[in-house]
């Protein structure tokens, strides 16, 4: 009996896989159809969600499912290989692609430099595609990426408002979004004002408390400093400075759309993460005059030179 429940279980497994075709380059994928029968036409806008998971345990690399969704358009003669765009001339409004990607492949299209602990030698990356939408022209995107960006915005202040509800913090908003804790606001004569150089210690990590980046409580580590208002750093912590003069400690609690949005940074931080900073100002002082430019050589060529 044990056999033949194997057995079964091996044919149904077949069965499965026998539901994959494959694209020109060798991907195996899948549609299912959502109900339209009208194919993407050349010129269309294509709004969609896409989810990447690698792994035996199947860990999410990326997603846009939940957040905001990502927009292309649709040209049949531009297609992508060794990826899903090589199977958008079969699909329409409504329909989902599954697909595999087989990490060596990658490698060899050099799409992935070197094997590591998230792509390893001989495994794949599973792949779920959602065409969301379809539209005919760019000022219709814009519009709905708007609405898309709001209601992500929305959302993430929603997570931070339970995270302080949580952690008992008493917070202030900045304009944008993002929360300020104040445990000590410093003196506030001599602020982290617009143009005012703040010379920071901070930790950051995500709401789960995984610390990705931090200065404090290291010996040798140099305080991080800051131009306020010359966006040289996350929108988040440009606004959240400014609550703070010199000795000021507190938390800057920043939405991800106020931080490193639907990028993320490297490893450390995912997309649409996000982020808390414990942050003490050691230092506001009046920002250094901006370097000088260097002379471009090209155009001292010709130009009389001085005695």
């Amino acid at each position: 009996m044990k056999q033949l429940t194997t057995v079964l279980a091996f044919a149904l497994l077949m069965a499965s896989c026998n539901q994959f075709d494959k694209t020109k380059t060798g991907m195996p994928y899948k549609i299912t159809k959502g109900g339209s029968t009208a194919l993407l036409k050349n010129g269309q806008f294509i709004k969609f969600n896409i989810l990447f998971m690698v792994g035996s345990n199947d860990s999410i690399l990326n997603s846009s499912y939940g957040h905001i969704p990502a927009y292309m358009r649709y040209d049949s003669t531009q297609l992508g290989k060794y990826n899903f765009t090589e199977v958008l001339p079969k699909c329409a409004a409504g329909d989902s692609i599954t697909f595999t990607l087989s990490i060596d492949t990658l490698k060899n299209l050099g799409m992935i430099p070197e094997y590591n602990k998230t792509f390893n030698k001989g495994g794949v990356i599973k792949g779920r595609v959602k065409i969301v939408a379809v539209f005919d022209n760019e000022q219709i995107v814009g519009a709905d990426y708007k609405k898309e960006v709001d209601a992500e915005k929305n959302r993430e202040i929603k997570e931070l408002d339970a995270y302080a509800a949580a952690k008992g913090l008493k917070v202030q908003a900045t304009p944008n979004g993002a929360y300020v804790a104040i445990d000590n606001a410093g003196d506030l004569t001599n602020k982290a004002d617009s143009g005012k150089e703040a010379t920071v210690l901070y930790k950051g990590y995500t709401e789960d408390g995984k610390v990705f980046d931090s200065n404090m409580d290291k010996p040798g580590a140099a305080p991080f400093k800051v131009v306020v208002g010359a966006r040289k750093v996350i929108q988040g912590w440009d606004e959240g400075l400014r609550f703070f003069g010199k000795g000021g400690k507190g938390k800057i609690l920043v939405p991800a759309m106020l931080g490193y949005g639907q990028q993320g940074a490297g490893g450390s931080i995912k997309p649409f993460t996000n982020l808390v900073f414990d942050i003490e100002v050691t230092d506001v002082a009046v920002a250094p005059p901006p370097a000088a430019p260097k002379p471009n050589p090209a155009m001292l060529q010709g130009m009389p030179q001085g005695k």
